[in-house]
């Protein structure tokens, strides 16, 4: 298998009954070389679905990295219908720096779709995503994780819209099997790779897992298997989807960039888990000074479950600490 090196890509000409990995063009570089973003893909010996996956929208979540070269090894083009297309890292600036933001720019990619053709680096890689490689997509999966500051548990997470698209969203979303749903109201916030997809009319899901700058087996694990599973469920693959089985059913706004705020710097001492219950007013941890003093107390702005906490304790003013969002009212 020879690695191809293109600077532009039609997804509906890709050839049949084939495996293929390779390199696209995003931007040229100061020292003459080009940004690049990585690419494989299989195509079946029949025709179906297509099916986009992506990773390293931020460049310190490794679990989807890791998973997409499995998952493309593992697919036999004999015994596939469709195309799965996948790019492991989509923000190789930020890979190459161990940051979830562009060392470049100091954008975040999932903040600037669908990006633009003329900008600075980051937005040109939303721009190519978002119209070469997303419109002609039947379903899209974003894999994330918490990263290195994060702590978020491994779950799937959905469009929430009573229309076809809500409804395809949710049913791939279950039948990726995470032990977790996370649906989110109808539009989703601007600027994320879902949201254009949404505006293309593609259903689409992403994952969360532990992250921690790490690659836990399990979670990828998770990973690859929910990416098999809906294929399977697409019928790009036989059999049917085998997922964990599912804990929690969650509903609410996923932004986190509207989770409590630190309002000092300091250390952070959180008080409460992943998961937990909690209810609106109850303490969910402390900021302290370097001599143990209490500088802030952070407080519950809700009832709901605690969905992500912070992972480093070192904090500045306006660090995201905690989020909260409620249960599904099944």
């Amino acid at each position: 298998m020879i690695q191809t090196h293109i600077q532009d890509i039609d997804l509906t000409q890709l050839p049949p009954n084939t495996k293929q990995t390779g390199w696209i063009d995003v931007a040229p570089r100061p020292d003459g070389n080009t940004w690049r973003l990585p690419f494989l893909y299989v195509t079946g010996n029949k025709p179906g679905p297509l099916l986009v996956v992506t990773s390293g929208v931020h460049g310190d979540e490794y679990e989807g990295i890791e998973a997409i070269p499995d998952i493309f090894h593992q697919t036999d083009p004999q015994t596939l219908s469709g195309t799965l297309f996948m790019i492991p890292v989509c923000n190789v600036p930020a890979f190459e720096t161990i940051t979830r933001s562009s060392p470049i720019d100091g954008l975040n990619l999932a903040r600037v779709f669908p990006g633009d053709a003329t900008g600075s680096i980051t937005p040109r890689i939303a721009h190519l995503i978002a119209t070469k490689i997303l419109p002609k997509a039947d379903f899209y999966i974003d894999l994330h994780s918490g990263g290195i500051m994060y702590d978020i548990p491994t779950l799937a997470g959905y469009i929430h819209a009573e229309n076809e698209l809500g409804r395809k969203s949710f049913a791939g979303a279950q039948a990726f099997g995470a032990p977790i749903l996370w649906g989110h109201p109808f539009p989703p916030a601007p600027g994320r790779t879902l949201s254009s997809a949404v505006d293309l009319g593609v259903p689409c899901i992403y994952t969360e897992t532990t992250g921690g700058g790490l690659a836990r087996a399990n979670d990828v694990a998770c990973f690859r298997n929910g990416v098999c599973n809906v294929m399977k469920w697409l019928g790009m693959l036989k059999s049917a989807p085998q997922g964990m089985p599912l804990t929690h059913h969650l509903l609410g706004s996923g932004n986190l960039d509207q989770a409590i705020q630190a309002p000092v710097a300091g250390y952070f001492k959180p008080e409460v888990t992943l998961l937990d219950d909690v209810q609106k007013g109850q303490q969910l941890g402390t900021i302290r000074d370097l001599f143990g003093k209490i500088l802030s107390e952070l407080h519950a702005n809700t009832d709901g479950v605690i969905i992500m906490l912070r992972r480093l304790h070192c904090v500045r003013v306006g660090d995201g600490l905690a989020h909260i969002t409620k249960y599904h009212p099944e």
